[in-house]
């Protein structure tokens, strides 16, 4: 998952520029940042488009690994997963029955977004349909309904976290009694472990390492877990949501050293704690500093870059500095949109369609590069980087740029 490969490529400046796959949700480290360098603003018109293709509607984001891209989408009474080369040509197909239906028109595509480990390929369908393929053939190496295995109840917009595989583990959090997350084995899909009775939250979980130590952080809809992921023993929970029924946690976990800031809308705000190999401590929440609605903050340098409001109404973005709890600058009535860390730039896709570079800087809001890049929103699907490409989507078309 971690897997780096440098490369020397030719350039202006001759250095050496890194690049590295893109394999799961937010990236290799979960956290919206890449190591790659060297990306160019754009004019008006955007970023050289290499090549587009059609896809069905879905918010799942595209991964790649080496030469390889996985797509996750509908296509008629079918969820899809399918494996392109990086150019563009398809290598395989696969495909299950679906009757997924939104119950507030917000799409019946899967949500989640795939997980590559080695040769398989993870998937979890807006119905709860978990699977895993080959990435060599596309053959389904296994597949189980968890919203029917575990009696799930039905939340708002389907199935929408994105599984995290560690250690031949998928960890899932499935929402069932006495089932709040459950820990599945990647090569049989068999139970291995179970805990908690928290609800599913559309957030995906994320790792950290506390004094050589792996947890499993999760934002679930009652709050925060912090699990080992080999056993499930339940290192500290805190109830953490909104007052409101009708709300969602969304925003995956952001690892920082030997802290994990979460943060949700619906009146909430934002919470900062300190983890320890045997527990965390609360360091501080607040409803004034940022609230994300479902997009993940990325970090430079003490620094948080996100979106602070309901995306109905229509989110700033903002830059928030941690340690003293304050507002550096803000665009207000931005709107959302998924954002990757580069250096010192963040590139974002806004929901309209609109693909910006800014800089990665508490000064001021600096705007570098702005096109509209999509016509067919809403554009929700975390946008993935690989060797100077960035692979972005809306409802209709996977399109691949290079920029650099």
């Amino acid at each position: 998952m971690r897997r780096v490969v440098v490369a020397l490529l030719l350039c202006a400046s001759t250095r050496p520029l890194v690049a590295e796959d893109w394999p799961q949700f937010l990236g290799p480290r979960r956290n919206a940042t890449s190591a790659e360098s060297g990306v160019l603003p754009w004019g008006r018109q955007g970023p050289k488009r290499l090549w587009s293709k059609p896809v069905g509607p879905g918010y799942a984001g595209p991964v790649v690994v080496g030469e390889r891209l996985i797509v996750f989408h509908r296509l008629g009474d079918e969820e899809v997963v399918e494996c392109w080369r990086t150019d563009g040509t398809p290598v395989w197909k696969a495909g299950y029955p679906t009757a997924f239906e939104d119950d507030f028109g917000k799409g019946d595509g899967p949500r989640s977004t795939p997980a590559v480990v080695r040769d398989t390929v993870v998937t979890l369908g807006a119905d709860g349909w978990l699977h895993a393929w080959s990435l060599a053939s596309g053959k389904k190496l296994w597949g189980r309904n968890i919203m029917s295995d575990y009696q799930v109840p039905r939340n708002f917009f389907g199935v929408g976290t994105s599984p995290l595989v560690v250690d031949g583990r998928v960890l899932v959090n499935v929402g069932g009694k006495n089932a709040g997350i459950v820990a599945f084995a990647l090569d049989t899909g068999k139970e291995i472990w179970r805990a908690t009775n928290d609800g599913a939250s559309y957030s995906s979980p994320t790792l950290a390492v506390i004094n050589d130590s792996t947890q499993a952080v999760f934002f679930t809809r009652n709050g925060v877990v912090v699990l080992e992921p080999h056993t499930g023993r339940e290192l500290f929970s805190m109830r953490w949501r909104s007052r409101i029924d009708a709300s969602v946690n969304a925003a995956t976990p952001l690892i920082l050293g030997d802290t994990a800031f979460f943060s949700t809308s619906y009146d909430t705000g934002a919470l900062l704690l300190r983890l320890r190999k045997d527990g965390a401590d609360k360091l501080w929440d607040t409803d004034e500093l940022m609230t994300n609605h479902y997009n993940t903050c990325v970090h430079r340098d003490g620094y948080l870059f996100g979106f602070h409001g309901r995306q109905e109404s229509g989110p700033s973005f903002r830059c928030v500095e941690l340690k003293s709890q304050s507002v550096m600058w803000e665009q207000r009535r931005f709107g959302c949109g998924s954002m990757i860390l580069v250096g010192n730039e963040i590139i974002v896709l806004t929901e309209r369609g609109e693909l910006l570079l800014v800089a990665a800087t508490p000064r001021a809001y600096q705007e570098r590069a702005r096109a509209v890049v999509f016509e067919s929103g809403p554009v929700r699907a975390q946008i993935a980087l690989a060797d100077g490409r960035l692979y972005a989507r809306d409802q209709k078309v996977l399109a691949c740029f290079a920029l650099r």
